[in-house]
């Protein structure tokens, strides 16, 4: 079996994920998995407890996730994409400092205004904790433009998956309206430049659901109730289903 992407829709960071399957060349496959509704279901905490996208079934049925540990590991069943440097090397460091930064400061930025559009806050609680948010928005795209510097993708020289990963987050910018990404030129070159890229416009069509011409080794959809179901069959005859799923997908 090909590695499975769980991906999360609408607006999800697992669009990271999927940008970086298709860099990478491997054979994988996808499944969609619908917020609020499916993700927190019992049939997928069968494959993530925690109820959380992305997640990533192994092609040796091992299941692994938070977006940063799905990255790593797509970089290192693909060394030759350059997805993720080599381990020991400084290009490695910065590369784990990005994605790093990324991964907390940049994500994290946006929770306060999910929070608010979210929970339904009084007014003077909304205006607050947006206020908020659009700060810490402003702080880290700043901090993203000095990083960024002269470099043409943000680990360096060429595109690893921390650009990937920003493309997931980025547009989060324009769904809460933030600011102007004009007002950070470097950034806003590299964002433009990702938007043309094929496996970005791909990742964008899966999400909306539309024909998407994949360039990289894309082997379709699988629905999570038949996934369910073929994995339970899969098991031993001698296995309960309990121990099936937590070999399979715990």
């Amino acid at each position: 079996m090909h590695p499975i992407l769980f991906y999360g829709v609408p607006e999800c960071c697992s669009f990271g994920s999927i940008v970086a399957l298709e860099w990478s060349g491997l054979p994988y496959q996808l499944c969609r998995i619908e917020m609020p509704t499916v993700v927190s279901s019992e049939a997928y905490r069968r494959i993530n407890p925690v109820a959380e996208t992305p997640s990533l079934r192994t092609a040796d049925g091992r299941q692994v996730n938070q977006s940063m540990a799905i990255l790593h590991h797509i970089g290192a069943q693909s060394t030759g994409s350059g997805l993720v440097p080599a381990q020991g090397t400084p290009e490695f460091d910065f590369f784990n400092e990005v994605l790093a930064f990324l991964n907390t400061d940049f994500f994290e930025s946006f929770s306060p205004l999910w929070y608010a559009m979210e929970h339904g806050l009084a007014n003077e609680e909304q205006r607050v904790v947006t206020t908020m948010g659009h700060h810490k928005v402003r702080k880290v795209h700043a901090d993203l433009e000095q990083m960024l510097g002269s470099n043409p993708c943000l680990a360096g020289s060429r595109r690893t998956a921390a650009d990937a990963y920003f493309m997931g987050i980025a547009r989060w910018n324009d769904f809460h309206q933030v600011l102007d990404r004009r007002e950070f030129p470097a950034l806003a070159a590299l964002h433009a430049r990702l938007e043309l890229d094929p496996a970005v416009r791909f990742a964008h069509a899966v999400e909306r659901g539309e024909f998407a011409q994949s360039t990289g080794a894309f082997g379709g959809h699988v629905d999570l109730d038949d996934l369910l179901l073929r994995l339970q069959a899969e098991a031993p005859a001698n296995s309960t289903a309990s121990e099936a799923f937590s070999r399979h997908v715990g």
